[in-house]
Formats: C-alpha cells, structure tokens, sequence
C-alpha cells in the first residue's frame, strides 16, 4: 500500500449502520467527546472508527477522570528502571536482576462471570509482565465479595477462586498471596486484583515504543474471536438490572495457550530481533497497535484482513475491538520474520505480518485492499479527554471513645467470634486451590507471614539467595470513613507486611477501585486516597511504578467501598534471614514494638461484635512507622528475631492467636500496668505495631528505648493454649476449629 493510498478517506463497508446519536451513545460517548472527535477527523467516523475512539477514550484505558490525581504519586527512586506507562513497573534489585511487577481489575467482568472473569485477569496481567521480557515468579490476588448471605456470593466465590486457581495452576506459576474481604457493598460489584511478580536481567527489558518505519507487525498468539468485543467500555460503566446481558463481553481464557506463549516470547527475547512488543489487553489489537505507533511517534497500516481468525464473517470492527486473550503484537527488525515464525510455529501458535510502521503519524487499517479506518494519532492522545471533576473531600469523623465501645462480657468468646468471622476466618479453603508451591521458590507460605517471600534465581554475581517480598493490601472500611487516612493506611501496611519478613521495601503498584467519579463524593474519595497515598509513598521512599484504575464499580447508584489496593514488593538480600510469623517454640519472649493507645474507631471488633461501623479511623504517623519498622527490620536482618507479625485487623490479640496457629505453639501473655481498658488494648487497631518472639525479649526492650521506639514485653510462648492472664484461656485445638471452620461451612452449605 502505498503513501498516497493511506491518505485516502475510507469506504464504508456493506451493512455498515449510519452513525446517529443512539449508536454514538452506546459507545460511551458524550455529546461533546463525539463532537471532540469530529473536529479532530474533519468527517463523520467510520463504524470501526467510531470504536477505536470509544475504545481509547473510554474510563478503561484513557483514564480520563483519574489522571489528573494520578500525576501526584511519587513515581521515581533511585532502584526504579521503569515507572507508570509501561505494560508493568521495573526496580532494580541488584545483582544485574529487575523486578517487573503489576496489578490490574477484573472486576465487572467477574461479577459477570465469575470463572472466565477472574482466569482472563490472571492470564492478562501475565502478560503484562512477560510482554517486558520477566519470567512470572509469582501471582498474587485482592479480592472482595458481598454479603455471605447474599445469594450470589458463593457462586461468586467458587467461580472466582477456580478461575484464578486454574488459570495460574496450568501457567506453572505459584499464587503466593492475597486477600479476601466479605460486605454487603459489593453485592453487586465484587472486586477481583490480580497482580504478577516477574524476573528479568536488567540488561534485556522490553518495552512497547515502536521504531523503524517499514519494519514489520507482526501478531502472534491464538486467533481472534468474537468474545471481549466493548470490554474496556463495559468496565467503564456501571452495572445495572440489564448487567448478565453483558456475558459476551467477557474474554475466554485458554491457560495452556498462554504458557506456549510465553515461552514463544522469552525464546524469541533472547534474540535481538525484537523492537518493540505489546500485549493485546484492554480494546486489543486497537490500543495494542495505537499504544504502540503513539509510543514510537510512527503511523502505521494494518491490513486486517490477515488477521487470524477462528469465526467465520468477523468484520473490520470486530476484529479491532475483540478482547479474545493470549494475543501479542511485535514489531521486528526488518528480515527476521522467518526466524521469528519458526519459534512460533515450534510452539503451535499463529504467527502473522498484519501490517508496518509509517512516517504518517496515521493509524490505516485496510480490508482485502481498501481502506475502512484512516485516524490520526497524536490528537487521539493530546485531544482525549481529560476532566477535573467536582470533588468534596469527606471529613474526618469524631473520634470514638474507647468507653463509649462495651467490653466484652466473655474475652474467650468475643476472640472466637472475631477469628471465626468471614474477614479473619482462615482462607486456606481458597489458597489450598492455588498451586503456591510449583517452581520450589516460595519461601513464605499463605497464611505463614504478612507477604510472602519467594526466592530468586541466583544471579552469578549474588553471593547469598535473595528473597522477593510480596503483598496486597487495604483497609476499605477505613477509606470510607475518612479517605486520606485510609489511603495513608493502605501504603503504611503494605510497607509494614514486607518489613515484618525482614525485607525492604521498595515499590507500589496500585489498584484504584472506586464508584462513579461523576458524583462528587466518589471523586472526593479518590482525591483524598490519593492524598493520602502520596503522602505516605513519600515518607515511606516507597514510590508507585505501576497501576490501574477501575472506576464505575456502582451498582444501580450503590457504589463499593472505595478500596485503593496496594501491592508492593521487596527485597531481602539473603533469604536465610527472612521470618514469618509462625511462633514454632517455647520459650520465646513476645514483644509489642509500637505506642498502643487502643483505637477501636472502624475497628472489626466495633463491626463484628458491637454491630457498629463508625468512627474515625486510627492515624497514620508516617515517621512513627518509618522509626518502627527501620528498627524491627534491623533486628531481623541481624538475625535477633525468631518470628514477627504486623499488627492490623483485630488488633493485638487477633495478631497473636494468628501467630500461634500458623507456628502451633500457645503463648501467655499479661497487660502491662497503665494500659488502656482491657478490650481497647487487646483489640485496638493502632497502627505502626509488630509482635515479635525473640529469645531475649529484655535485650530487645533496652535496643529499642535506646532507637526511641516503644516496646513492651508482653509474654511468653509455649504450652497449648493462648493465656491472657486474668481474662482468658484458650486451648489452641478450640481456637484452631473455629477459624478454619467457617469458609468450608459456608461454601459446603446449601444455596
């Protein structure tokens, strides 16, 4: 095709519908964006126009109402290679090794349907990560659900859990960790954040900047199908009665096809014959091609009628919206297509040139010869739209007097009940359905230590085995109270989960899950998490390299807690001197690192046992957390410390009873003279707070009042039972019942 034939205007194709302003609608467009994008076209848009520019402006991809917040997050250090534009984050880890990390949201399509939602989430950040030359060491995953009682969540449950089951357990790669949250607010909008931990030498990161006019596109990968088509624009609204009409918008995942492609892409990588690659996400083969030519400030042609496909009469705009999965675009040197396609036919995937880079700053798409979509590119990109929506921030409630909140009348029972609750009960039912232990790296189990842990393929220049330290976290009950507090919490505990294993802390990838952004309160709630977020990232040196936004998670105006989730990643240079948090033996003294003054403001014993959700939630010092944490983190580095957990839900009673179910050994512990009231002080959620066992508890206090940080010897560990002397004794076997009981129940129960 020649320079002058790209210039031409397209033909409109045969049943082609006119453009009205129903269809301009459906597409997600407002009035005046439509309008936006006749004066950038000088003309009415073909169909298959009109959905790339749906596409690309949608909520999804453009992130037309976040942006503008986004740019207020730390992005950069000194270890970061690659922060926020990428497919993924990379951070240098030493040793010539980078970590290539990311979460994304599955959310509506798993609402929809729950086991091909969740699995294509799995398979698309996958993707993300290996696109930029990581092997996938690990996957993690956020999720909340309803109600229980609601009578969708366990189906929800079960299709959700065996979707990113046996997505990840068919890749071959370990789900290390995560999170599980149950509340009526998202009855009609769950929330499924995957994230996926790559590695990759430093020296062969790819990336999705295109270059070389005339080189070659290629496509690799399955075929495309019908499924997916309008996913990024359904993930743009929120859902109402109509919303399970909404079925063939979510992709279908084929794991087997996806470990066959990544092998196919790594082989290929070790080769110099890649200059730019993108995976086929959100809008597909439109933003994968656009992102690409835009990155490079190329055009391009693409001569879609060479497109593999696997339906019979796939049209133009089909085949450019199509989400079907396990699909790559790569640009090559000129002349290597033919080595190229041997790796790709080793591996029994399609392999074909679709297209070239131009001069032309044009996206050209052509159909057996004539031309059906001619756009400019750069003013899809600088014209987009951008908005700064109304916001109100949400004020900080008053605080919650710890005597205005009853104790309880029996501390055996009020411990049972929190530890059975749906938030705190044991995951094991779920995380059992993971594969976490394939590829012999995972160091630190679920349920073993506030982030797991995974070894590192040893590099020639390391002489000890580095650890990957790895987490999700949130508190959305404090983000709905007060967001700037919740987001400051969010970044605080993901930092403190990682430190807890003896690891620093070194990046953030967040996952933004809010309502609609058009309702002032809801853009409240996102400024103010983002507030709080940065603040935190700053203090922390804990800066944000990777993320996604996930609006319009409302259902018929009700909309989800706002739950900014935060997964962040670490490092521990020898992985010998990694801990968890399992109490193993007796003897060891318990010491509480931190001020506890007993805030049960938002706390889930005001929730679960007071029936109650008010309050200001606990602050945030920043540089308490920092002090804190640098100092526990030292003594676990310097081999001091035998096991250590981060204080959170539930609080400090709550965080020792996980600790001697996960290491089977009882502890007795004493409240110190002057603490705050019984119930305050076991179940408050201050923050800034570890629980460390060390063999000399008198050695630690003395270091710690030496670093100025508080520390109270609380206890002891041994025996069966776990001793708080004067209130309760509970034999681990009852305790042990209790919190592994209640998710088998529920999801072994009858409908």
């Amino acid at each position: 095709m020649t320079i002058a034939q790209e210039k031409n205007p397209p033909v409109k194709l045969p049943n082609e519908p006119t453009i009205t302003p129903q269809i301009v609608a459906e597409h997600g467009l407002a009035p005046d964006e439509y309008e936006r994008l006749l004066k950038i076209m000088g003309r009415t848009p073909t169909m298959v126009e009109l959905g790339i520019f749906s596409a690309m402006w949608s909520e999804h991809c453009s992130y037309k109402s976040s942006k503008v917040w986004l740019k207020k997050l730390p992005t950069s250090a000194p270890w970061v290679i690659q922060g926020p534009g990428e497919n993924a984050g990379v951070i240098d880890i030493g040793d010539g090794q980078a970590a290539i990390f990311k979460m994304e949201s599955h959310n509506h399509p798993s609402y929809i349907e729950p086991y091909q939602g969740a699995a294509t989430g799995v398979g698309g950040i996958l993707r993300d990560v290996f696109t930029m030359g990581a092997r996938p060491v690990a996957n993690l995953n956020a999720l909340r659900f309803g109600d229980p009682s609601h009578p969708k969540t366990r189906h929800l449950v079960s299709g959700v859990v065996a979707g990113i089951g046996g997505y990840g357990n068919c890749m071959g790669i370990p789900t290390v960790g995560g999170e599980t949250n149950f509340h009526a607010a998202y009855n009609g909008n769950i929330l499924v954040n995957a994230m996926t931990v790559g590695i990759a030498p430093t020296n062969k990161i790819f990336y999705a900047a295109a270059a070389g006019v005339g080189n070659p596109m290629v496509y690799v990968g399955s075929k495309t199908g019908r499924d997916g088509i309008h996913g990024a624009t359904m993930a743009s609204t929120e859902f109402n009665e109509d919303s399970e009409e909404k079925r063939p918008t979510v992709q279908v995942g084929d794991p087997f096809v996806e470990k066959l492609l990544l092998e196919a892409c790594l082989e290929l990588m070790a080769t110099d014959a890649i200059v730019a690659i993108q995976d086929m996400g959100a809008a597909g083969l439109t933003s994968s091609s656009f992102e690409m030519a835009a990155k490079g400030g190329l055009g391009l042609v693409v001569e879609l009628d060479k497109v593999p496909m696997r339906e019979t009469g796939m049209t133009p705009y089909e085949l450019m919206l199509s989400e079907s999965q396990e699909r790559m675009l790569i640009v090559l040197k000129p002349g290597r297509e033919d080595e190229a396609r041997k790796i790709f036919e080793k591996w029994e995937l399609d392999f074909a040139v679709i297209g070239h880079l131009t001069d032309t700053e044009r996206m050209v798409l052509s159909w057996h010869g004539e031309i059906v979509g001619n756009i400019p590119i750069p003013p899809l990109v600088t014209e987009a739209p951008m908005y700064e929506r109304p916001w109100t921030l949400t004020p900080l409630p008053p605080v919650l007097d710890a005597a205005e909140v009853p104790a309880p009348e029996d501390y055996k029972a009020s411990l049972l009940a929190l530890m059975g609750c749906p938030d705190l009960a044991s995951k094991a039912w779920i995380w059992h359905q993971y594969d976490h232990l394939i590829m012999g790296n995972t160091a630190i189990r679920p349920q073993d230590g506030d982030a797991a842990l995974v070894r590192v393929p040893q590099s020639t220049k390391a002489s000890s085995h580095k650890g990957l330290a790895m987490t999700s976290d949130c508190t959305p009950r404090y983000v709905q109270a007060h967001p700037e507090t919740g987001g400051r919490q969010a970044v605080a505990e993901a930092w403190r989960n990682i430190t807890a294993t003896g690891a620093r802390p070194l990046a953030v990838t967040d996952n933004m899950n809010f309502g609609n952004p058009q309702k002032p309160e809801i853009m409240g709630q996102f400024a103010g998490a983002i507030m709080g977020m940065a603040e935190a990232c700053r203090v922390l040196d804990f800066p944000v390299v990777s993320g996604n936004v996930s609006l319009y998670n409302e259902t018929e105006g009700r909309p989800i807690l706002p739950t900014p989730t935060i997964g962040a990643v670490g490092v521990i240079d020898d992985i010998a001197k990694a801990v968890g948090s399992r109490l193993r033996a007796a003897g060891h003294a318990l010491v509480l690192i931190g001020a506890t003054e007993g805030w049960l403001g938002q706390s889930l014993y005001l929730r679960e046992l007071c029936g109650r959700e008010e309050g200001a939630p606990p602050p945030v010092d920043l540089a308490v957390e920092r002090r804190n944490g640098d100092f526990v983190r030292g003594e676990i580095v310097g081999g001091r410390v035998a096991a250590c957990h981060d204080l959170s839900d539930g609080g400090l009673l709550v965080g020792l009873a996980e600790m001697c179910l996960a290491g089977g050994t009882g502890a007795t512990m004493k409240l110190p003279a002057g603490a705050a009231a019984p119930h305050a002080y076991l179940y408050g959620e201050d923050q800034g707070r570890y629980l460390v066992a060390i063999d000399d508890g008198n050695a630690l206090v003395a270091a710690a009042a030496a670093a100025g940080v508080p520390a109270t010897l609380l206890g002891y560990s041994g025996g069966d039972s776990l001793v708080v002397e004067g209130l309760l004794a509970l034999p681990l076997a009852e305790l042990r019942a209790v919190h592994e009981a209640w998710l088998p129940t529920y999801m072994n129960s009858a409908a």
